[in-house]
């Protein structure tokens, strides 16, 4: 029996790669996406640590004030670098929405090859089954015709015209 052959498959095969490349892109981007937010988890961490240091044991007793202003001059660096990463976060998620809109694209254009490769299929399908439909006529019309020539034949020997 013939086999089908899709004639555009190395194309399908590219898009399916392509396609499995923006995942990738889409996976790399939201791992910098996670890192930065477990940056900013550590960074959020370490001023409550600092902060819970400060009022259990720095406000008892003779204040320090050397002390509290480098907190004050650790908190604003804290928050310095809580809101440079807040930043990258965000440039971050506008990738993430690109990555996303690549990977949508090119999933588009994977699923058009493959229904263009379902309906090749399903023709040639067809194709087959009317082919196989006019052999088995075929066969059938032999046989009829077999068997009308050997009732004639039977006829003609037996005598009767």
């Amino acid at each position: 029996m013939p086999r089908f052959k899709f004639q555009l498959e190395g194309v399908l095969q590219h898009r399916k790669n392509i396609e499995e490349e923006k995942q990738r892109a889409l996976a790399i981007v939201l791992a910098q996406l996670q890192q930065l937010k477990n940056d900013l988890a550590d960074l959020d961490r370490l001023s409550r640590g600092a902060l819970a240091d400060l009022r259990e044991n720095r406000l008892i007793g003779s204040l320090d004030m050397s002390f509290l202003a480098a907190h004050r001059r650790f908190t604003g660096s804290v928050q310095r670098k809580a809101l440079a990463i807040v930043q990258k976060m965000a440039l971050v998620q506008r990738e993430i929405d690109q990555a996303r809109a690549a990977l949508a694209e090119a999933a588009k254009q994977r699923k058009i090859i493959e229904k263009l490769r379902e309906r090749q299929l399903e023709r040639w399908q067809d194709q087959q089954h009317r082919q196989e439909l006019d052999e088995l006529d075929d066969i059938g019309m032999q046989l009829a015709f077999r068997q009308l020539g050997e009732a004639q034949l039977d006829d003609l020997l037996r005598g009767d015209p």
